[in-house]
């Protein structure tokens, strides 16, 4: 009986070749689209689940309150981790780290900037990784010592044996290969290619852990089985301000299970993160195989004349209702299952693309039960709901209305496909408008005053040599013509290393305590990054400059200042207010300004910036910049970076989000144009002998358009009428999340719904005038 129903339904498929095209393609892209954002949604599900301990890892975290704005910090102090174990029975392992941060390794004359980080003792005891030489227990003993991810052990010592090899770290230390661990995967918030133990031997090392109030470390634990966190944050806060007085700071454990997701903070509150963008998609890839399974649908449901006798017939000769649903069901499994391999291969061809747009290395693992699982719920979900309502309106005809001709007429069969037509069409007014709001926003935020002008900008990490020499340096730049402005920072003007309380001046309010970020610098910061001087003056490079001091508009805002240049700052020792910068956005470009305070440090620095003179061609500003710095630097590879290029790496995930929207917004409009050149075709065909007739009685080509497409018009402007509200609500809550957002304009809507009429009449005018050009006296021959 089965295998009857397939070659029915094989049958009828090749007989309606067109019907069957449309409705695989339309499945095939749709099956697509869902099989790639699954992809991600699946990665971005399970980062960091590899590690075993994943239930019981915290961080630890602080929440520190400056007069009521709170402000999420991670930086602990170095001895917290140390105390926390020895305290808390809670607490079976805890461990501190630095921030990830890049060394020059060295092996001969090879010589490799990597990126890694120091870890105390019990770091591989709570974070799981696979070790193909040496072992966990043994890794962090000597000080001296470091463990290298396969691809940077191959990358100093090819296949030769790296254990016990020895390496020099920034010129000046030498350690020995201890271990060889596989690396991270993509998906783990750890990404290394080296690990070191601290040293306590260390002066510096040994001073930090008799000190509380510096904070520049991640501290992490794991707790044991069902820990009470809520009992473990009271207790971490206790221990803290049991060793220094932290009145304002209040700490917590944060789960693993959230620290990709659920990154976002604000005013205290964790407030979401990448989980949102997770959750659109997600509702998008359904969306779309949705959009994919109305086309079956409908374009079924519109040829129902064409089936009605069939129906009819196996009726009178004793089909029942269920083996007629049963049937209709085969020919929607048999065409997504011929969709489900044409959109499988449509993933392998694509993935590679994809890959490259999105920065990760998704794979379609076809021998995990987890793809069988969600290829089975891909085809069962897509043929039950694309296959259900032509199963279960067809198998209803009266088989006695059918056989007179009756059965299909009226509003009864239009009306379901108009609402199904109109989902459609809402669906993607509503992707296409949220996707051009995604771009204003970000062109919006791009074209923000930075308050100073990254383009022509170069960075150079600073080394002992670089700082030895910046004189030479800087001289040698500036003689050229080719470099106009030089100085030295403590951080790059795209990222803030320095948080700090704000200074105490007189007049100071109680209690008034203010976040702010922090910029050591050196002369000709405000000419060499072109920042406006409101007030007062930059640094000049005289003795008084160690005793002097600049804020930004949004420092002297925050302290309410009136007159600030000439004020005195406590700030371990008294500086002097010189000058007030206008605001520089260094942290995220979607916030507001950052409270700064900058001080002078002529002796050494964490970057060198210079600008290149306008209309240098930047190889050539490179090429004198590698030539002085290996001249001056020669232990040290000549690396660079430009600011602007950097600064477009804030952007990183707005970007992707827009370009995803963008591409399966497309899709979604392409899957409804060919469900609508469908059902317009057939609409046309049960119109064919009407538009003969009229055409014999004089209508125009004009007027026949008219005819057809004022129907589908109107369902256009219903879909309309119900997506521009939908979508201003939807994406004015998605624009609450940035401080600094566009206003969404009505004419957007406008130009979108224009855009829909339009599509929608080229597709329908294309499928009419094929029909309007042809000789009316074919369609009249057999009436």
């Amino acid at each position: 009986m089965f295998n009857n129903y397939l070659k029915i339904a094989w049958r009828n498929l090749r007989r309606s070749k067109g019907f069957t095209v449309i409705n695989i393609l339309g499945l095939t892209i749709g099956i697509t689209c869902t099989i790639l954002i699954l992809l991600w949604v699946q990665d971005e599900l399970t980062y960091d689940k590899f590690q075993k301990n994943y239930d019981n890892i915290y961080q630890v975290i602080a929440n520190r309150d400056f007069n009521n704005q709170v402000f999420t910090d991670r930086s602990m102090a170095l001895p917290l981790a140390d105390a926390l174990e020895k305290d808390l029975p809670q607490i079976k392992h805890a461990v501190v780290t630095t921030y990830p941060q890049q060394n020059l390794l060295a092996y001969n004359n090879n010589k490799i900037k990597k990126e890694g980080y120091y870890v105390s003792d019990h770091f591989f005891d709570i974070f799981s990784w696979q070790f193909v030489k040496g072992n966990a227990a043994t890794a962090l003993k000597d000080p001296n010592s470091i463990i290298l991810t396969e691809d940077a052990a191959k990358a100093f010592f090819g296949d030769a044996d790296p254990i016990n090899k020895v390496l020099t770290i920034d010129n000046k230390q030498s350690v020995k290969v201890a271990a060889i661990v596989k690396q991270a995967p993509a998906n783990s918030t750890f990404a290394f290619d080296w690990i070191m133990p601290f040293n306590y031997n260390d002066p510096g090392t040994k001073a930090s852990m008799n000190e509380w109030i510096n904070s520049s470390w991640n501290v992490f634990i794991q707790a044991m089985p069902n820990a009470d966190t809520a009992r473990l944050n009271k207790d971490i806060t206790r221990i803290k301000r049991s060793h220094g007085n932290d009145k304002i700071s209040s700490y917590f454990v944060f789960p693993m299970s959230r620290w990709h997701l659920y990154s976002d903070f604000e005013n205290g509150k964790n407030t979401g993160g990448m989980i949102e963008y997770v959750r659109l998609f997600s509702i998008i890839a359904v969306i779309i195989l949705l959009i994919a399974c109305i086309n079956f649908m409908n374009l079924s449901t519109a040829r129902s004349e064409k089936r009605a006798k069939e129906v009819g017939i196996r009726k009178t000769l004793g089909s029942n209702k269920k083996q007629l649903i049963f049937q209709f069901y085969c020919e929607s499994f048999i065409i997504t299952l011929i969709a489900f391999v044409l959109a499988l291969i449509a993933v392998v061809l694509l993935l590679p693309s994809f890959n490259v747009m999105i920065d990760k290395h998704l794979s379609l693992n076809i021998i995990q039960p987890a793809f069988w699982i969600m290829a089975f719920s891909i085809i069962l979900f897509t043929a039950f709901i694309a296959g259900s309502y032509p199963a279960l309106y067809l198998s209803s005809f009266n088989p006695v209305k059918v056989l007179k001709g009756t059965v299909i007429s009226g509003k009864k069969t239009i009306l379901p496909r108009h609402i199904l037509v109109v989902s459609q069409f809402v669906i993607s007014i509503l992707l296409i408008s949220a996707t051009i709001i995604v771009y204003q926003q970000i062109q919006h935020t791009k074209d923000r005053d930075m308050g100073y002008n990254p383009n022509g900008l170069v960075m150079i990490s600073s080394t002992p040599d670089v700082d030895k020499n910046f004189a030479v340096i800087k001289q040698q730049l500036l003689a050229s013509g080719i470099i106009t402005g030089v100085t030295r920072t403590s951080s790059p003007i795209t990222e803030v290393w320095w948080n700090t309380g704000a200074p105490d001046y007189d007049g100071k309010p109680a209690n008034a305590n203010i976040i702010m970020g922090g910029l050591a610098t050196d002369v000709d910061f405000a000419k060499t990054m072109n920042v406006k001087l409101l007030q007062g003056h930059d640094f000049t490079g005289t003795p008084a400059d160690s005793t002097s001091m600049i804020l930004n508009k949004a420092a002297v805002e925050a302290m309410k200042l009136k007159n600030p240049v000439g004020m005195q700052m406590r700030y371990g020792k008294t500086y002097t207010v010189i000058g007030v910068t206008d605001n520089v956005i260094m942290t995220s470009p979607f916030e507001p300004a950052f409270p700064m305070l900058t001080v002078y440090d002529g002796s050494s620095s964490g970057m060198v910036t210079m600008r290149i003179k306008s209309g240098v061609p930047a190889q050539k500003a490179i090429a004198l910049l590698e030539t002085v710095f290996k001249k001056n630097n020669p232990s040290v590879p000549f690396e660079y970076q430009f600011v602007d290029q950097e600064f477009q790496k804030k952007f990183i995930t707005e970007e992707l989000i827009g370009k995803l929207s963008n591409i399966f917004s497309v899709l979604a409009i392409f899957i409804c144009c060919l469900g609508l050149a469908g059902l317009a075709s057939f609409t046309i065909e049960k119109r064919f002998r009407e538009i003969g007739v009229r055409k014999v009685l004089g209508a125009s080509l004009q007027q026949l358009l008219v005819l057809i497409s004022k129907e589908f018009l109107k369902l256009v402007v219903i879909a309309f009428v119900i997506a521009a509200p939908l979508t201003y609500w939807l994406m004015s809550n998605w624009l609450h999340n940035y401080n600094y957002r566009i206003t969404i304009h009505l004419w957007l809507f406008a130009i979108v719904g224009i855009a829909m009429l339009a599509l929608t009449l080229i597709v329908v005018s294309l499928n009419t005038i094929r029909a309007a050009m042809a000789n009316p006296v074919k369609s009249l021959r057999t009436e």
